[in-house]
């Protein structure tokens, strides 16, 4: 690290240093809260609507347009459980459907996802005169998301339910 000097032994960094390490941090902090959902539009947008009016359909409706292709997951979210994370999946895609005016998602599927690893080990050796024993132990475990994906869609009203 380039320092300068002032006033004998005292040293200070030069405040690019400074600057550096901050915008390291805030790019850190930028992919950190990435959006976790995307779309690829293959249709035509609508105007917005609540994620509330936003319907599932495991199976395709009678007529209906194609607005996006939706993945999300559930990665930065505080649930810890299979359904507390499918929850935040569908949640996520509602969400994501809504801004581009579906009222639909012809969901396509939710599963695992590996999202990375926690490991540790420790070992320890002694010796003596002509001989050493070592012993070592390690331990890993994979985090799991869910990862979720589904077509954004605008469902028409069937005449033959509204009479």
């Amino acid at each position: 690290m380039a320092s300068i000097r002032k006033r004998g032994a005292q040293t200070m960094p030069k405040s690019g240093s400074l600057w550096l390490t901050a915008t390291v941090f805030g790019l850190v902090a930028m992919v950190l809260s990435a959006c976790v959902s995307s779309h690829v539009m293959i249709g035509k947008a609508r105007p917005p609507v609540s994620p509330d009016q936003v319907q599932i359909y495991l199976h395709p409706p009678l007529k209906y347009d194609e607005i996006a292709v939706l993945d999300t997951s559930s990665r930065a979210s505080f649930a810890v459980t299979a359904q507390g994370k499918t929850d935040k999946v569908i949640q996520r895609l509602k969400d994501e459907a809504a801004k581009l005016g579906a009222n639909g998602i012809l969901l396509q599927g939710i599963g695992d996802q590996a999202a990375g690893s926690v490991g540790t080990g420790f070992g320890s050796a002694s010796a003596s005169g002509n001989s050493a024993v070592g012993v070592g132990v390690g331990s890993s475990a994979t985090l799991y998301q869910k990862a979720g994906s589904g077509i954004a869609i605008f469902v028409y009203p069937d005449p033959k339910a509204q009479q």
